[in-house]
């Protein structure tokens, strides 16, 4: 679907101009802001907030172009390195630019949380909650060309466009994903994993190996998909198998035997074959992004008091991230990091999940994130966590904190 002429939240005006409107925010958002000690006036500063992109590595060169194309300067964010503002009105999704793969959309403050993960080549990274997937591009920009990265989400049809975002980036030869429940995913990175499995590589085991990938599918799966979808069974799939809707190359899969690759880890095996960096940008109200409250007013506000307000989902949500963050840690190497962040500005989403977690794991130490001296951001609650304001920072609201796995 084609952007609109005006952003979300904002009217031309008689003299052709772009204007923000206010928001008229309704009475049971404004109880919720007060309750959770947020200021509404937060979500009036939109036409303040810049857009941020990311120029892909090795186009800087194209900077003058591209500001010709979008006719308006990209202003480096000097704290963040590959990330340009511009005005927020501009739309760059009709762009060349954005459609030859050379920029993409995506937050200076989610960057700041990859940043924070501090991915280093030969790195096995995990992202478990991978969609839309700008922030999974950044993390295959900043792997290059050894390791691996594994984006897991459940929502297939969001994976699939992430898939998408991959391959038009050209990012995708050291990842693969699943469509799979972050809470139970329990897949090892597959190269980490078969240092320790000798003789398993090229093994062929019922004729079921890893051939190169291809958007071809095959008959069997064609099938299932049928055979699911006439079930109305699409949303369970992810409960059970993790399903790989996509792999590259040089991701550790080519070769293998599917039986090895979808075996489950045990015990403590992640402890030594697990994942080097994991990223978890748990599912949340999304309160702390302008931009995606401005949404409502044209989903209709009643839509915000299910999606955001309704006391039942809220409390879902909190279980949801808290097993995230469980999950994404038993995946983790003993000596990796693992990055926590919602775009909430609550503490129950925040603060309060990341007490809960670290009451029960003794192995898990917070993090200071020796890069944020630099950055336009607050302490959170809890010392060495951040908080990203859209009135100090100029972005959307973020919250962030770092673990590492102590051994045990």
């Amino acid at each position: 679907m084609e952007e609109p002429d005006c952003p979300e939240g904002s009217v031309p005006d008689r003299g052709g101009e772009r204007r923000t409107a206010s928001l008229p925010l309704p009475a049971a958002f404004l109880e919720f802001l007060s309750e959770n000690g947020l200021d509404p006036a937060v979500y009036s500063m939109a036409a303040t907030i810049p857009r941020y992109i990311r120029l892909k590595p090795g186009m800087e060169s194209k900077i003058a172009e591209i500001e010709a194309e979008l006719k308006c300067a990209l202003d480096k964010v000097l704290w963040l390195p590959g990330f340009y503002a511009i005005p927020p009105e501009i739309q760059i999704a009709g762009s060349k630019a954005y459609q030859q793969g050379k920029i993409y959309g995506i937050d200076a403050a989610s960057g700041a949380a990859i940043l924070a993960l501090d991915v280093r080549p030969g790195n096995h990274v995990l992202d478990l909650c991978a969609a839309p997937g700008a922030k999974l591009c950044m993390l295959a920009d900043t792997l290059g060309t050894t390791g691996s990265l594994t984006g897991v989400d459940v929502a297939k049809h969001r994976l699939a466009a992430c898939r998408t975002m991959l391959q038009k980036y050209s990012l995708g030869d050291r990842t693969r994903l699943f469509v799979a429940d972050g809470t139970l995913f329990s897949l090892l990175p597959v190269n980490s994993r078969m240092q320790r499995m000798e003789g398993s590589i090229g093994v062929e085991e019922n004729g079921s190996i890893f051939p190169e990938w291809t958007s071809r599918r095959s008959w069997k799966d064609r099938q299932k998909t049928r055979k699911a979808n006439a079930n109305g069974q699409q949303h369970l799939l992810a409960a059970s198998e993790p399903e790989l809707i996509y792999y590259g190359k040089h991701s550790g899969l080519v070769g293998q035997c599917k039986s090895d690759v979808f075996c489950p880890s045990v015990d403590d095996e992640a402890c030594t074959s697990g994942y080097d960096k994991v990223l978890v940008d748990a599912e949340c109200t999304h309160d702390g992004s302008i931009k995606h409250i401005q949404k409502f007013e044209f989903w209709g506000w009643k839509s915000l008091d299910r999606r955001v307000l309704d006391a039942e989902r809220t409390e879902n949500l909190l279980q949801l991230q808290l097993h995230l963050l469980t999950n994404g840690f038993k995946l983790l190497k003993t000596g990796g990091s693992l990055v926590y962040s919602t775009c909430s500005l609550t503490v129950a989403q925040n603060e309060c999940v990341v007490q809960q977690f670290l009451s029960t794991h003794p192995s898990a130490d917070l993090q200071k994130i020796n890069l944020a001296d630099n950055w336009p951001c607050r302490s959170g609650g809890i010392p060495k966590t951040l908080r990203f304001d859209p009135a100090v920072s100029q972005t959307s609201g973020l919250f962030v904190a770092k673990f590492c796995k102590l051994p045990t």
